[in-house]
């Protein structure tokens, strides 16, 4: 798993939205995380992988937005957009190199006999000729 450096994002704090009575309009709860993907210390092709899969949730400049307001408290909120976003890179699928191996004798010569028993059972279906 990616450990991402705290240096690298970005808070900013915001008004939720949606019901909350009189303390909605008064705090600043929901967190706003900016990561920026160009500018980040993560390998190149871990970039082009996450690009490639998140192309839509990325601005232009590079950065991914994710805002977190499940919560009443900031740090809930601040921890919560944090764990997306390491989602986000675990569900990134790294492709593993196929490594080619090769059949056993014993598995070829089994792979030979079930053939040869297979086309036995195939020729006795055949109408019988004369000739044989």
């Amino acid at each position: 798993m990616i450990k991402i450096k705290e240096s690298e994002l970005r808070f900013s704090f915001v008004r939720s939205q949606g019901p909350g009575g009189q303390n909605v309009n008064k705090v600043s709860t929901a967190v706003q995380l900016r990561y920026n993907i160009h500018d980040s210390d993560i390998p190149d092709y871990l970039k082009e992988l996450f690009l490639e899969k998140y192309h839509n949730r990325i601005s232009k400049n590079g950065d991914i937005i994710i805002i977190a307001q499940n919560h009443r408290t900031q740090n809930k909120n601040k921890i919560d957009a944090i764990n997306r976003l390491e989602s986000l890179f675990s569900d990134i699928k790294i492709p593993v190199e196929r490594i080619a191996t090769k059949p056993s004798k014993a598995s070829q010569v089994r792979r030979v006999e079930s053939k040869k028993k297979r086309s036995m059972i195939k020729k006795s279906r055949r109408k019988v000729s004369l000739d044989d």
